[in-house]
Formats: C-alpha cells, structure tokens, sequence
C-alpha cells in the first residue's frame, strides 16, 4: 500500500547493515513502528516477528498478515452456505444496498459530497466491513479471520481512493483510472515462519519499556505532518466506531493519535526517552536528515546509549519533496544507524522470545511405506488431540500405521481393506528386525536391485505375481516409482520402476527397525475387513477408533477404483457415518481425519454430517504462499465426538 515513509525499497540496505553485525543467535525482531509492515513482512522469513503501532489500522494489518502463520479456512461461513468469503464479498449485489458510514460520508452520496470513493465502492467497502462484524459478534468467524478479512479489505482501499497516496485530501474529479475501479477484495499472502509472533498497539515509548529481545527496527516520525491526519480514513475502515468528523476532508479527532515525535518542541525529548528504555542486543534505527532531530543531535544521542559509544550510519540520498535541484546543499538523505546495546534484562519484562510452533516430527515413528495419504507429517497434530488414556486403539483405516504406532494404548487393532498390506505388517510382528533385514539384502542381491536396473524390478514383480510373499512386496515397494505401492484390477504389482530414484536406504531401514522394534513391544492384531464388518462389540468407552478413509474428492490413486478394490462413494461415505454415530451412540470415542475443501471442490456432505461434533482444522501444509492457492488447496479437518 502507499504509506508515508515505507521502507519498500530500503529494505535490502536494511538487511545489509543489519546482517554484517549477526552472529547467527539472533532469533527475534521487533518493529515498534511498523506503519504498512513491510519490515516486519521480509524478516519473518528468518525471526519471530513482533510488531507495534499506534495506529489501529497498522495493528489490524500486523494482526492480519504477521500474526498468522496459515490461511483461515472460515468453516464456520460454511453453514451460510460461503466456502468463500472473498468471492462472495466480490460477487455480492450492492446495487439495493444503501450504504452505511463509509457512503454516507466519503462518496458523493453523502451530504458532504466528499469523493472519496466512488459511490458502488462506498457502498461495497461499508457492506464488507459491517459484514464481517456481523460474523464476529455472531461467532461464525474467528478473531484470526475476522483479522485477516479486516487486513484485506484495508489493503484493498488504497487501490480504489481518490487521493494522490494519503487522505488529506481527495481530488475534485475522478479522473485516476484507479479509483473508478471497482473495489475488489484479495486474500493476502501469509509466510508460515512456525514462529508465534505478536502485534501491539500501544505508545512505542511505553512498550519498550515492558519488553526486550535480540533486534529491534526503529522509524519514527521525523517532521511535523501527523499521520493520524493523514490516514483518518484508514483508521475509520479500521475501527468502524461511527466517529465525529468535521472539515472538508471529514478528519476524525485524532488527539489521541497524535506522535511527539512530529512535535517540534517534544521530538528530541521523546526520542531520548525511547533511547534510554532500549533492551535489546541490536538496533536499527531510520531518520531523515530532513527531520526535526538534526544529524548531529541524533548522533549524540544514540553515542549516549551504544556500546562503547560506537554506531554505524549510511546516509541513503534522495531528492528533497520540495525541489527538483541536484545540488548538494539540498540533498535528502535518509539515514539507516546500527548499534549495539549492553542493556539490563528485567525477568519482569516480557521476553520477546522465538517459540516454535510444532511441526517436529522427530520424535514420532515413521512407517516404512511410503503410503498414499499417510498422515506423518500431521502427527504432532493428531496425537495432541487423541484422549490420554486409551485402552483399546482401532486404526480403521491404518494404511501405512502411521498413526496406530504411535499412539499409546493397551491394545491395537491395525484395519484395512488390502489385506496385502496387512499381510507384510503381520509378517513384520512375526520376525525379528535382523531376520527381516537379512531376507531383504538377500532379494536385492539375488535380483541385482539398484536405482538403475529395471530388469532386476520387473522380475521380482513377475515372480511376486506369480506368488505373493509379504516381504517381496516391501522390497518392491522400496525399488518401485515413488516408493509407492499399487494394485492393478486383478490384484497384480503394477507400480513401475523408480528409476534413478528408489532404493532401500540408510533412512528407509531405519523407519523399519523402528516400527519393527515397536511393533514387537505392543499387543496388536493386523485384520482386513470391510469397515462396517470390524468387531466392536469388545470396545469401551476409553476406547478410541481412528478413521482415515478415502476422501471424495480427492484425486489419491487409492481412490480410482482400478487398484483391485472398489472406489469410495457417496453410498460408503454415508455408511461411514452412519457406522460413527453408532460408537457415538455407545459413548465409544472416535476420531475421522477428513477434507472439507480440496482444490475447489467442497465436500458438503461431510461439512453438514460433522456439524454435531468437534472439528479441528489442520495446518496440512499444502499450501503456505498464498491464501488463494489455499482456498483452491486443501483444508483437511479432525473430527471427534469428544
């Protein structure tokens, strides 16, 4: 967005005089006058971000973009019938909508005749922001989303306004292409830097006081405008309080807002004061040699307050605002200090500490087949939210075992369909990781297995065809394409060679040492029934079942119904939920790993069935670019009756 002082094109000099002073320890990064946050955007790659501003609309930006880590997925739209909330507000009529304060005030429907915005942009920026209230306060979004609707629209505003960049003043006519354009809401980009980093509205000069960390990035300020004046109308988008405005250009009453740092009789005063209160290892710090605190003063001051008085300054030049001369006694130059302080910590302050999200998956089993839909990767978020005490665990649809191994319980019940597969896991609970281990050398030196012969592979695959060994289909899996396995209609191996790319590696024996290991420490029984033939008659209510089935809309090989077992339906789909609401009936505890959207596609049916029950979204990671590609990726759930 257009924003006074923005250091969009600064910020590889930033980054420069910043990095040279690292040593690689430095896990967080304060930007305590954040502004548009584009500071705060490019370091969230590497730190924990916190940022803080004044002004409200700057806060509801950090809230909106830096705060998160991952697109919301507005499930609870879902029962209003919006999978979408960014095409409904783009595609919704506002023709017969009358406007609220935003049209009434900013647009030439308003008694003022201020312009703005045009009339159907008025209209469609007051329908938005009235709407997404609405949801707050009726609980069908989240503060996250309704933060990150509220960020969109806010981004969104600058590319429709009347105005030369801030809102001072709107122009006469529209004769900018720009603002006659009709205003269209976009999801925003949300990097997930598995940090928890926060946003503050406060008075920086307070909150300094209460915090510290390793970096922290200062722009102040540095002349007289205010930019509370300067974006009233942001500010108003932003808090929607219903204001009094006065004057030609509709200002609200910004005391409040008001920075020192514009003040000319207060700046120096405020910027020692923020000078003194600073706690953190490394500081960057912007001015402006056009500011009210001279170069020199500046100098002195932080000279006051740096280790061993030491600071670093590059003067960055650019033309003065008011004057197209070259000459060097009307040079602007913007100046970027690095320094160092030998700060105090208080273990009364609050840390601005790097916490890392969980996503560590090294702690868990993994199985030894690469199984189409395994779910290791969201382990350390189904585990967490499995009862603590389980006494018999059913993994339905185990597939691979990802999550049965590593649960704990009493007792396991490992279930599938592909009674293959089933087979090799009960070959796996038969002999010991040595004996196992022995055989597979064995084959793979019998039939000269490498990543580049295919005529090795092809006959273990005939000779398997032929004559099913539980064993020969591991070590065809580990050779095969993408170390998948696959069935054609007739239930003959067909997956192809992996050429140049399977092997059984060093990682892959130890998956299999460690389920095998496992596997021999825990009272389990493989089965390779139907679902809704599985015996549940001995199942209690410290009992768990685990279902992951095939999703209906995805595009999983498992799924086609040319792998020797028939596709899903819907007509299996309701079974499934029909066979849950019975262990829900017995108080009997279950847990369905299932997908509401995928690719553009919605599964209503599952939406509407889960609605009585607890639903978790998982961060699944599909996408962590863009919350289009999100909206048009997958939002995979955990549903639970407890």
């Amino acid at each position: 967005m257009r924003f006074i002082g923005s250091k969009t094109r600064l910020l590889t000099q930033i980054d420069e005089l910043l990095t040279k002073h690292l040593d690689g320890s430095e896990k967080t990064f304060a930007d305590i006058f954040s502004g548009s946050n584009v500071v705060g955007e490019y370091f969230k790659t590497r730190y924990a971000i916190t940022t803080n501003d004044l002004l409200y609309f700057s806060y509801a930006l950090a809230k909106g973009e830096i705060d998160l880590n991952s697109q919301p997925s507005f499930t609870g739209l879902f029962k209003l019938n919006i999978h979408n909330p960014f095409d409904y507000f783009n595609q919704y009529d506002i023709s017969n909508y009358s406007g609220d304060f935003i049209t009434n005030n900013y647009s030439s429907a308003g008694k003022e005749k201020r312009l703005y915005f045009t009339v159907a942009n008025a209209k469609r920026i007051d329908f938005i922001r009235v709407t997404i209230q609405k949801w707050l306060d009726n609980n069908d979004i989240t503060s996250n989303e309704y933060f990150y609707l509220l960020a969109s629209l806010i981004e969104a505003v600058p590319f429709v306004s009347n105005t030369t960049g801030t809102y001072g003043a709107y122009l006469k006519n529209f004769n900018d292409k720009r603002a006659t354009k009709p205003l269209k809401l976009e999801p925003m980009k949300i990097h997930n830097n598995k940090q928890q980093n926060r946003a503050f509205n406060e008075d920086a000069n307070e909150l300094v006081k209460k915090i510290h960390g390793d970096i922290v990035y200062i722009d102040t300020p540095y002349n007289i405008r205010q930019y509370g004046s300067n974006y009233h109308l942001l500010e108003t988008i932003a808090r929607y309080d219903d204001p009094k405005i006065h004057g030609v250009s509709g200002v609200r009453d910004y005391t409040d807002l008001k920075s020192e740092y514009s003040a000319k009789n207060k700046a120096k005063e405020t910027m020692q004061d923020l000078l003194d209160n600073l706690k953190f290892t490394h500081v960057l710090l912007s001015y402006s040699t056009d500011g009210i605190i001279s170069e020199d003063e500046l100098n002195e001051m932080i000279g006051q307050v740096a280790v061993d008085g030491s600071l670093e300054v590059i003067k960055i030049p650019f033309k003065k605002y008011n004057s197209r001369l070259n000459k060097d006694n009307n040079q602007l130059c913007e100046l970027l200090y690095y320094f160092r302080t030998s700060h105090q910590e208080d273990n009364e302050l609050l840390q601005i500490q790097s916490v890392k999200l969980p996503s560590d998956n090294s702690k868990y089993i993994k199985s030894p087949l690469n199984y189409t839909g395994g779910k290791f990767k969201l382990l350390p978020q189904l585990i967490p939210n499995f009862p603590k005490h389980i006494d018999t665990m059913v993994d339905l649809f185990s597939g691979g075992g990802n999550v049965g191994i590593n649960v704990d319980a009493h007792q396991y019940y490992f279930n599938d369909v592909n009674d293959r597969i089933i087979d090799m896991f009960k070959y796996f609970q038969n002999n010991e990781f040595n004996d196992i281990l022995d055989r597979i050398n064995y084959q793979i030196d019998k039939y000269h297995l490498d990543k580049e012969n295919e005529e090795g592979f092809l006959k273990l695959r005939d000779d398997y065809n032929n004559d099913p060994d539980p064993l020969d289909l591991y070590v065809l899996s580990s050779y095969s394409f993408n170390y998948q396995i696959r069935f054609n209609q007739d239930m003959k191996y067909n997956n192809p060679f992996g050429r140049k790319r399977s092997r059984f590696s060093n990682s892959m024996r130890e998956n299999l040492r460690q389920f095998v290991t496992k596997l021999h420490t825990i009272d389990a029984t493989f089965t390779s029934n139907y679902f809704s033939d599985f015996d549940t008659s001995h199942l209690t209510q410290d009992s768990l079942v685990y279902v992951d089935p095939p999703y209906l809309i995805s595009d999983g090989t498992y799924n086609d119904g040319d792998r020797g077992f028939g596709n899903w339906t819907q007509q299996q789909e309701n079974d499934l939920y029909d066979f849950l609401d019975a262990l829900n009936d017995r108080n009997i505890k279950f847990a369905m790993s299932n997908v509401f959207k995928h690719k553009g596609h919605v599964n209503q049916t599952v939406i509407d069935w889960a609605i009585k029950y607890n639903i978790r979204h998982l961060n699944a990671n599909y996408s962590q670019s863009s919350y289009h590609t999100n909206l048009l990726g997958t939002d995979e759930v955990l549903i639970t009756n407890y």
